[in-house]
C-alpha cells in the first residue's frame, strides 16, 4: 500500500505507555481471558502427562483463571532473574502489567508446569512439540514445498520476491510460495508498508555480507524462512546466514534448534527444488555458512532496547538484521502505544545496525505506517491490526 519511504530521524520519541490488557475489548485482554486457559488445556491434554505435573498445569490454569501472577518457585533455576524482572509485577493481575511481560511470564510458568527444567523424565519435553510435528508432518506442507518447483519460471527478481513474500505470510493460513505474479501482487496489496526495495538495496550493497535472520516460529513458518535463507546464499547475497531461534520453548510454536533441524531433515527429504534446497543447506550448515544461535536473551520479557551487550556486537557486525514476525516487531519497537504513524526509522534508532521487520500483523504494536494508509484502512471498516490479514516490511538503514 506504500512504497520505501525516507525516514531519517535520528532520536527516538517519548515512549508512550506500554500495551496493557486491561483496556476492555483490547486484543492484549483476549489473549488473556481467552487463549491462555485454552492453550493450558491444549497441552495439558497433549501429552500423557503424570499426576504431579497435571496438578501443577491445574494450579497455573487456576492462577490464569483467576489473574493474578505468582511467583516461581525459589528453586527454579532462572529463579533470580525472574524475581528481578518482576519486582513490583509479580503479585499483580497479568493484565495491569506490560502485555509483553505478561505474556512472556505466562509461557515461563507453562514450561515449569510441565517440569522441563526440572530434575525429572520431563526435562527438556517440548510440551508444544505434538502440536509442532502434527503440523511438519500434514499433507498440507507437502503441497507448499512442491509450489517451490514452480518458482523455476520465474526471473530472478521474481523468484526473489516470491520467496520473500513466502517468508513474510509464512505465518499465515494460506501459506504458499507465491509463485505467480498475479498471486505476489495480491500478497504486496495488503502490506501496509512495502519497503523490499530497500531491503533488497541493503542486501545487495553488502553482499557477500552477513545477515542474521531471528526467526519467530517453528514448522510452516520456519521452513519458507530457510528457503529464503538459502537463495541468499545459493545467490552469493550472503556470506553467512545466523539463524537466531529459542534456546527453549517460549511462545506456542517458537522456533527451537531442534525445530531447525527438523524443518532440515523435511526439506531434504522433499523431492524437487524444495529438496535441491534442503541438501544446499544441509551442506551449508555443515561449512559453518548457516549458523545457529539461541541466545538467552531470546526468551527473556524484555525489549531489544536492553539486550546485553554480546547480543548488541552480534547485529552490530551484521550487514543486516532481519526480525521475523510478530513477537519480534513487539520486542523490536517496545510493545508501546506508540501512534501508527510513528517513524521506524526513530523507534528503532537503538538498533546497531541496519534491520528488517517481516511482519504479519496480530497484535497492537505498530508504527512507521503512514497517515493515508491509516486513514484508507481504518475507513474499510474491517478489523486489520490484529487479524493476520496485512503484513508488513519495513525497513531502516
Amino acid at each position: 500500500m506504500s512504497g520505501a519511504r525516507d525516514e531519517t530521524v535520528a532520536e527516538a520519541p517519548p515512549s508512550p505507555p506500554p500495551i496493557r490488557g486491561n483496556v476492555p475489548g483490547s486484543y492484549a485482554l483476549s489473549v488473556f481471558r481467552e487463549r491462555h486457559p485454552v492453550l493450558v488445556r491444549q497441552v495439558a491434554g497433549a501429552l500423557p502427562y503424570p499426576p504431579d505435573r497435571r496438578r501443577a498445569l491445574d494450579r497455573l490454569l487456576d492462577e490464569v483463571v483467576r489473574d493474578v501472577m505468582e511467583p516461581l518457585e525459589p528453586s527454579a533455576h532462572d529463579g533470580a532473574a525472574w524475581a528481578e524482572w518482576g519486582r513490583g509485577k509479580i503479585g499483580r493481575r497479568y493484565v495491569d502489567v506490560p502485555f509483553l511481560w505478561g505474556e512472556s511470564y505466562f509461557y515461563r510458568k507453562l514450561l515449569e508446569a510441565t517440569g522441563y527444567f526440572g530434575d525429572g523424565p520431563w526435562r527438556g519435553i517440548d510440551p508444544f512439540g505434538p502440536m509442532k510435528r502434527a503440523e511438519l508432518d500434514g499433507p498440507v506442507v507437502d503441497g507448499e514445498l512442491a509450489a517451490l518447483d514452480g518458482t523455476a519460471t520465474l526471473s530472478p527478481a521474481e523468484r526473489a520476491d516470491a520467496l520473500l513474500l513466502g517468508s513474510l505470510w509464512g505465518n499465515r493460513a494460506d501459506l504458499s510460495f507465491g509463485v505467480t505474479l498475479k498471486g505476489d501482487r495480491e500478497r504486496a496489496a495488503d502490506l501496509v508498508v512495502d519497503d523490499r526495495p530497500l531491503l533488497w538495496s541493503l542486501i545487495e550493497a553488502a553482499a557477500p555480507g552477513r545477515i542474521c535472520l531471528v526467526a519467530d516460529n517453528a514448522g510452516r513458518e520456519l521452513l519458507p524462512d530457510l528457503v529464503l535463507a538459502d537463495h541468499l546464499l545459493a545467490g552469493g547475497l550472503a556470506g553467512e546466514v545466523v539463524l537466531h531461534v529459542k534456546p527453549f520453548p517460549y511462545f506456542v510454536s517458537d522456533a527451537t534448534p531442534a525445530d531447525v533441524l527438523a524443518c532440515l531433515r523435511r526439506l531434504a527429504a522433499a523431492p524437487g527444488r524444495a529438496g535441491e534446497a534442503g541438501a544446499r543447506l544441509w551442506g551449508a550448515m555443515e561449512e559453518g555458512r548457516l549458523t545457529l544461535r539461541a541466545h538467552p536473551f531470546a526468551c527473556a520479557p524484555l525489549p531489544y532496547a536492553e539486550m546485553p551487550d554480546d547480543l548488541r556486537e552480534e547485529f552490530a557486525s551484521a550487514s543486516l538484521t532481519v526480525m521475523k514476525g510478530d513477537l519480534n516487531y513487539r520486542r523490536l519497537v517496545g510493545d508501546r502505544m506508540w501512534p501508527a504513524s510513528t517513524p521506524f526509522a526513530a523507534v528503532t534508532a537503538y538498533f546497531p545496525g541496519p534491520v528488517v521487520a517481516l511482519r504479519t500483523l496480530k497484535s497492537d504494536a505498530l508504527v512507521g505506517v503512514p497517515e493515508r494508509t491509516l486513514a484508507e484502512l481504518d475507513a474499510a471498516g474491517r478489523p486489520w491490526r490484529t487479524t493476520g490479514t496485512h503484513a508488513m516490511v519495513q525497513a531502516r538503514s
